[in-house]
């Protein structure tokens, strides 16, 4: 007979975690600590942005929330906001196996909100896709490609649960949430391209005056010494000039 070796004390103590939440393999509940525990951490960090004329206007850029303001755009971050939000913070509990296995009706009703609340913000994402981010072309493209891919997805997971098919149906839902969730390493990506941008050669993009002149509506006499262009006649192409992308606070940044 095979000799089976005895787990160590570490594996011992790590089981009496994991195991009362229905983790029956130690890498399983690893991989759904560190990506579950990342994105219900960054949900917590923006529940303070249902506040979108609050907390939210207060933590976007200027030059972003000159557009969210008012008009369909208002409406579209405020629909994303509020559905994927609630979304994030319920869907860390959908891959706790003892939920799915010992309450059942709250994982099936929990998954049909889930995937109403991502319906509901991939709208209210493509309402904004045209200045989000700064509104590049490849920008508004990523929006509409990750909107595609995450209902895209989702459909084909609720097909193969309606079919009894439970693994393909795992397998399309981690799809999804993975999809869905490339927004958190985007947020390290834009930090880190915009401390490097600067130092090598710089990134400039265009915008127009009036769009400048609100986000220094506090200093103008700023606005003035910096963008001379804007005032000068002549000065601009079509009222648009270009702006260095500097990481900072100030409305130049």
């Amino acid at each position: 007979m095979a000799d089976t070796k005895a787990p160590n004390g570490f594996v011992r103590r790590m089981r009496k975690v994991y195991n009362p939440l229905g983790f029956q393999k130690g890498y399983n509940f690893t991989l759904w600590f560190i990506f579950g525990g990342a994105l219900f951490g960054f949900i917590l960090a923006r529940m303070q942005y249902l506040s979108v004329g609050g907390k939210f206007k207060d933590g976007t850029s200027p030059s972003e929330w000159y557009h969210l303001r008012d008009g369909h755009e208002r409406i579209g971050i405020t629909l994303h906001l509020a559905s994927v939000i609630p979304l994030g913070f319920l869907l860390v509990f959908q891959f706790v196996p003892w939920i799915r296995h010992h309450a059942l009706i709250f994982h099936r009703i929990n998954g049909y909100v889930i995937l109403l609340l991502l319906l509901i913000s991939n709208v209210g994402a493509l309402m904004i896709a045209r200045h989000t981010f700064g509104g590049e072309l490849e920008t508004q493209l990523a929006v509409g490609v990750v909107a595609i891919m995450t209902t895209g997805s989702a459909t084909l997971a609720y097909i193969n649960i309606k079919r009894l098919q439970i693994d393909q149906h795992r397998a399309w839902m981690l799809r999804t949430w993975f999809y869905a969730g490339f927004i958190v390493t985007l947020r390290i990506i834009m930090i880190l391209s915009a401390l490097i941008l600067p130092k090598v050669g710089g990134f400039y993009q265009a915008m127009p005056c009036d769009k400048i002149s609100y986000m220094f509506e506090d200093d103008q006499a700023d606005f003035r010494e910096k963008f001379p262009a804007c005032l000068a006649p002549n000065g601009t192409t079509n009222g648009w000039v270009a702006v260095e992308a500097i990481f900072g606070n100030s409305a130049a940044n």
